[in-house]
């Protein structure tokens, strides 16, 4: 049997990608999209963003394993194999790099380096008042691996950090004792445009707003507006509703905003490959799968 790559990578995406994997997954026989045999010979398929109805015609399919920590893509086309086990891209290296990125936002934010940046650009000497991490309340949305990672790496530094998911019940109180909002909220129905004019004047005013998860959860006018009246001092941003983000999108000159471009936590192929082929390995002996996607809550 073979292995299905379909994936909607570039050139240079392809020669990091296809050498990791063939190099975790010796034995194995991988192919690439229009390369692929007869349907009746993959029972496996990596993905990341594949085209519409790429993984149609596969009868033997067994495993759609993503190579993205993210599936709301996925899960949005409609030829996607039901009954089919779809695992996601857990990632300890991925964790660590956005643990990384979040303590980075939050010492910016809690030390005004922002602010310092701002006052370069003017040609402004001026020095603030020193407040320390352990004066911080940071609230962190999403307990995930990833969320848990963050949390966990900003407790280590001192701030005083709380947790909320999905199933924590009401998220006001939580926004509301908050400096700093991290947002590492799934995509799905319930999150699409959840951070809006309403869910922005819960948090404290003057607090600052840190995405690291999807675009599509933020109604980005609403945002603006939050920003510009002073409800938040500051946004960094990592994720848009429209990616690459346009370059008449007024977030690029906002002196409130800061803008990533998706970089908070890349897959790495060189530890990504190695979680894909314990999963691999997990199915070819029977064993049980990991970082199974419950398709009815999207993550």
């Amino acid at each position: 049997m073979s292995i299905l790559l379909a994936a909607d990578f570039d050139a240079a995406e392809w020669a990091a990608w296809l050498p990791a994997l063939q190099q975790a997954l010796p034995g194995e026989t991988l192919c690439r999209g229009a390369d692929r045999p007869d349907g009746d010979g993959v029972d496996i398929a990596i993905v990341a963003n594949p085209p519409v109805g790429a993984l149609q015609g596969l009868p033997q399919l067994k495993l759609v394993q993503s190579l993205w920590a993210g599936v709301d893509k996925l899960l949005r086309d409609p030829t996607l194999p039901t009954g089919v086990p779809l695992a996601r891209m857990v990632d300890p290296a991925m964790n660590a790099a956005m643990a990384e990125t979040a303590l980075w936002a939050a010492l910016a934010l809690q030390r005004g380096f922002f602010d310092y940046a701002r006052q370069q650009r003017a040609g402004v000497w001026r020095q603030h008042g020193q407040r320390r991490a352990g004066e911080t309340q940071v609230a962190v949305l999403g307990l995930g691996q990833m969320g848990q990672a963050v949390a966990a790496r900003l407790a280590q530094q001192g701030f005083v950090v709380s947790g909320w998911s999905s199933r924590s019940g009401p998220v006001d109180a939580v926004l509301g004792d908050a400096d700093i909002v991290i947002s590492l909220l799934p995509l799905t129905p319930t999150t699409t445009g959840f951070f809006d004019r309403e869910r922005f004047a819960q948090m404290r005013r003057g607090a600052s707003f840190v995405n690291l998860a999807r675009g599509a959860q933020v109604v980005e006018a609403d945002l603006l507006s939050a920003l510009d009246d002073g409800q938040l001092a500051h946004a960094v941003l990592d994720v848009f509703a429209t990616e690459p983000l346009p370059a008449e999108h007024p977030f690029w000159q906002h002196p409130k905003v800061t803008v990533l471009p998706h970089v908070a936590a890349q897959t790495d192929p060189r530890s990504a490959a190695q979680v894909v082929a314990a999963n691999i390995r997990a199915l070819r002996s029977g064993k049980p799968l990991q970082h199974l996607v419950d398709r009815t809550r999207g993550y």
